[in-house]
């Protein structure tokens, strides 16, 4: 158990560059949405992390432990459904239907991503959408449905997340 590294607080920026880490830890969505749970870093040690509940750690994100120890949060490769499509309409239409079965999504310019889901992709087809299966980062919208509080900086295009 004393080898475990506690990690307590979230950082968005980091504010000192000599704060730079070299730890890091890659994790998928699901564990990204979760307040309390194990890992395993980069270097092989273990990390306990015990944040704020309704967090929702994004790639970028930085957890500093009670010690001072600072690790970088990296978003994993999952496997995701993207919907390119440059019809707004269409775009949007889908995105409603999505969101109205509380699907965490993501949100680009001229395309939408969520985690793989034959159902979900047999109804955007059914809207006439091409749904491309890939390997990527999964950095869902953070929306109204969402606990705990909202950070005022955002990642790149503002995106949210919906939580269910």
């Amino acid at each position: 158990m004393s080898d475990v590294l506690m990690f307590e607080k979230v950082i968005k920026v980091l504010k000192d560059s000599t704060q730079l880490t070299e730890l890091t830890l890659t994790l998928p969505y699901e564990k990204r949405q979760k307040s309390r749970f194990r890992a395993q870093m980069n270097n092989g040690k273990d990390a306990g992390i015990s944040i704020e509940r309704g967090s929702v750690l994004r790639g970028g994100d930085y957890l500093q432990s009670r010690d001072g120890q600072i690790v970088l949060i990296i978003s994993a490769d999952e496997e995701v459904s993207s919907i390119h499509c440059d019809s707004a309409q269409d775009l949007a239409r889908a995105a409603y239907h999505l969101g109205n079965r509380h699907v965490s999504l993501q949100v680009g310019d001229h395309w939408l991503r969520y985690l793989k889901d034959h159902v979900l992709d047999e109804m955007v087809e059914g809207f006439g959408l091409i749904v491309k299966h890939e390997f990527a980062t999964f950095e869902p919208e953070v929306g109204a449905y969402h606990g705990g509080h909202s950070h005022a900086s955002h990642d790149d295009n503002d995106k949210h997340n919906h939580h269910h």
